[in-house]
């Protein structure tokens, strides 16, 4: 259990440290996911064949639409993100990209017919509190830039929710060949995307550039998605939960100590809320499945 653990905390720091990394890159951010959706499938795609672990054609046919839209979200997820990453700190594009939970669980009753209660409700706006907190810094120090971030953290936010949400309508297929197809997917849309709406051109591409953004293809998308989608099957999903917290936290104090980045005490208030708001709401979802699995197998016994 503990190299799962262990595997899950890599994962995290893995993901953590793309923003400091997407920084050093001299693509836009439409080329950076091309290339990371690319890169990672076909790393998931080659390590499949070795382990010779075949794809299961029949439950990729049955969810083909669900992962094509999986897939599509997925593209524009990243765009956002690194687009965020650009415009305003790290430390700010992560606590706004980490809203996506609290917007999956608004538009539960909706989409998933799943009941809002008082704890989901209360979630909610502690996490609207504090979006409010992070926004409303001192405006004269803030500037128009980190405004436009904050507008792509969040919009990178909601097509984040709309992968969780879609993948909840998945139905009996791995998450290794859901990774293989969304990431695939993604590289597939993101090409025409790119070729149709950018100017590709290599002159002043440096040679880092070019190492990182295969760094972040193959570390950050092949080796961090194979992980965790190996690791998550093993443990328990309050743990899962807990964990991946990792993810967020690693990535504020990373972009600290390397790009000397800093908070106000405003936003240090905003991320405790989002990121508190998320965490309570799902350990309390987890712990609800939880209690109806036990429920209906004690059900079943007494049949």
């Amino acid at each position: 259990m503990k190299k799962y653990k262990l595997g899950l905390i890599i994962a995290m720091l893995i993901w953590g440290s793309i923003g400091i990394f997407v920084r050093y890159i001299n693509f836009t951010s439409s080329q950076i996911a091309l290339v990371r959706a690319i890169v990672g499938s076909i790393f998931l795609i080659i390590f499949s064949m070795i382990s010779k672990e075949k794809l299961s054609k029949e439950k990729i046919k049955s969810n083909l639409l669900v992962l094509i839209c999986c897939g599509v979200c997925l593209g524009f997820n990243w765009i956002f993100l690194f687009q965020a990453y650009r415009y305003t700190t790290i430390s700010t594009a992560t606590i706004c990209y980490y809203l996506a939970p609290i917007i999956v669980v608004l538009l539960s009753p909706f989409l998933l017919k799943e009941k809002l209660n008082s704890v989901k409700v209360s979630c909610i706006v502690a996490a609207m509190i504090g979006m409010l907190c992070t926004v409303g810094i001192d405006k004269s120090s803030m500037g128009e830039n980190n405004m436009v971030g904050i507008l792509y953290g969040l919009s990178a936010a909601c097509f984040y929710a709309s992968v969780v949400i879609l993948n909840k309508f998945l139905k009996d297929i791995s998450g290794r060949d859901s990774a293989i197809v969304q990431l695939s997917v993604a590289a597939i849309f993101l090409l025409p995307y790119v070729m149709f709406t950018e100017k590709i051109s290599l002159s002043g591409i440096s040679i880092q550039s070019i190492i990182i953004l295969l760094v972040v293809g193959v570390v950050h998308t092949g080796i961090a998605y194979l992980l965790y989608f190996t690791v998550i099957q093993k443990i328990e999903s309050q743990t899962v939960a807990i964990y991946s917290y990792v993810d967020p936290i690693s990535a504020i104090i990373m972009s600290s100590i390397i790009l000397s980045e800093s908070m106000s005490l405003l936003q240090i208030i905003g991320g405790i809320l989002i990121l508190g708001s998320t965490f309570i709401s799902e350990m309390y979802s987890n712990k609800m499945k939880s209690q109806k699995l036990l429920l209906e197998s004690a059900t079943t016994e007494e049949e």
